[in-house]
């Protein structure tokens, strides 16, 4: 009878860690959460769409299989990426030889490279930030990255893609 305690004691700990997570990512400024559209096949994607508090306003984002999200940088163009060496290890680039989208419909294609099977959504490179993980956005105009969404228009379409306002607290902090 004793060991069931222990266990009923133990899910209740889990249970109410997990609860005060859930509250804590709920409350923060830069949460990622699940959109409605995404689903079981969005997991086996390279990229699927989230929903996520961006600058203090609800976006749909590009997110990697992790769920963490994705970023473009501004001075790539849509056939060279400059993010290499240092700059890399803070900003990997996403990689896949057969790169697969749910909730967006834009182009795919891969670039084989120095970062090898070199991800593009519209022709701009894709990339994580160190900082971030699956539920956090914080690299929102840091160092000329920005938030990759669904609309990004093309690299050499007529219109430019947008370029965010850095949100507060975004400064590099890493020297460059």
């Amino acid at each position: 009878m004793r060991h069931h305690k222990i266990i009923i004691a133990t899910i209740a700990i889990v249970a109410a860690a997990g609860v005060s997570g859930i509250a804590a990512a709920a409350t923060s400024g830069s949460s990622v959460t699940a959109a409605a559209s995404s689903t079981a096949s969005a997991t086996q994607s390279t990229i699927h769409t989230q929903s996520a508090m961006v600058g203090g306003k609800t976006e749909t984002i590009l997110v990697d299989t992790g769920g963490l999200p994705l970023y473009y940088y501004k001075p790539d163009t849509a056939t060279k990426s400059f993010v290499s060496g240092e700059l890399a290890s803070l900003w990997p680039p996403l990689d896949s030889s057969k790169p697969s989208i749910v909730g967006a419909s834009g182009k795919l294609s891969v670039t084989h490279d120095a970062n090898g099977a070199q991800v593009a959504y519209n022709g701009h490179f894709l990339y994580t930030f160190a900082d971030d993980s699956a539920g956090h956005v914080s690299g929102q105009g840091v160092q000329d990255f920005f938030i990759a969404t669904p609309g990004l228009t093309a690299i050499g379409s007529s219109l430019s893609a947008p370029t965010p306002a850095p949100t507060s607290g975004s400064s590099s902090g890493y020297g460059y």
